[in-house]
């Protein structure tokens, strides 16, 4: 049976190369990304693939929350329900790092804005949906008051603590929701992958996007994740794993929750 996907940042990167590994199965793929030009070019290379189903497209600048409001509101007024959402947008390196509120714009893309999208989507995931949040092997602690007090990170902090930040929510969303809500993964594709954040990082090209495109593909359709809901896949390890011990402090994962609440509403 054919499933309906939403893949934010999906013009390039591993992104990209998911929609382009899931596309010969016909499901209907519904993909984001930033920028008009590159979206639809993502779009007719996904289109292209023998097998392909229906692709919708969505443009969103995910630093904005109103775009993201947006963004949910467009595919829930397109699809009824939605099986599968990745979470795989995130950014590193920014030349403006703070958002016209003067927030980390890192934080919102790679934290606030898949809260937000998540939330918002719930009622057409459904008990049966998926959630793929992208994390990484870089976990650090995470500076909340920092964050809402509108500090300034350097690169490699806001980006390790965003990822963790993502466990931790994905964590205590599952914990509130228990069996009402979809199954919500928190996944590292594996470690420096060929994507333009990790050329910006590390000036290297990094390993093959194909090793993070199959296992976020795993974890959206496969049997192995079907009782994934809450854990951590450390795809280095090529095992589910332990996180960073905060993200199993649920006195931590609920300020952190509430911190988010406050800025989204």
């Amino acid at each position: 049976m054919t499933k309906t996907i939403l893949i934010t940042g999906a013009t390039d990167g591993i992104g990209l190369e998911t929609a382009k590994m899931i596309a010969p199965s016909g499901h209907t793929l519904l993909l984001h990304g930033r920028n008009a030009n590159k979206l639809s070019e993502a779009a007719e290379a996904v289109c292209s693939i023998s097998g392909a189903g229906e692709i919708k497209t969505y443009r969103a600048d995910l630093s904005i929350l109103s775009n993201v409001r947006t963004l949910a509101a467009e595919v829930q007024e397109g699809f009824e329900s939605i099986d599968v959402l990745i979470n795989n947008a995130g950014v590193f390196k920014l030349t403006n790092p703070l958002t016209d509120e003067g927030y980390d714009a890192r934080f919102i893309v790679n934290v606030v804005a898949p809260y937000l999208l998540t939330k918002t989507l719930l009622p057409a995931l459904g008990d049966q949906g998926r959630v793929v949040n992208l994390s990484s092997a870089a976990q650090s602690p995470v500076d909340v008051r920092g964050f809402l007090n509108k500090r300034t990170f350097s690169d490699g902090e806001a980006y390790a603590q965003s990822k963790l930040a993502l466990i931790m929510w994905s964590v205590e969303m599952v914990r509130v929701l228990d069996a009402n809500g979809p199954m919500i993964v928190a996944v590292n594709p594996a470690s420096f992958l060929g994507s333009k954040m990790v050329k910006e990082a590390y000036g290297r090209e990094g390993n093959d996007l194909r090793i993070g495109a199959d296992i976020l593909t795993r974890a959206a359709l496969s049997e192995e994740f079907m009782n994934a809901s809450g854990r951590y896949y450390d795809n280095d390890r090529k095992s589910f794993a332990q996180p960073h011990p905060d993200a199993l402090d649920t006195a931590k994962n609920k300020r952190l929750i509430e911190a988010i609440e406050n800025l989204v509403s």
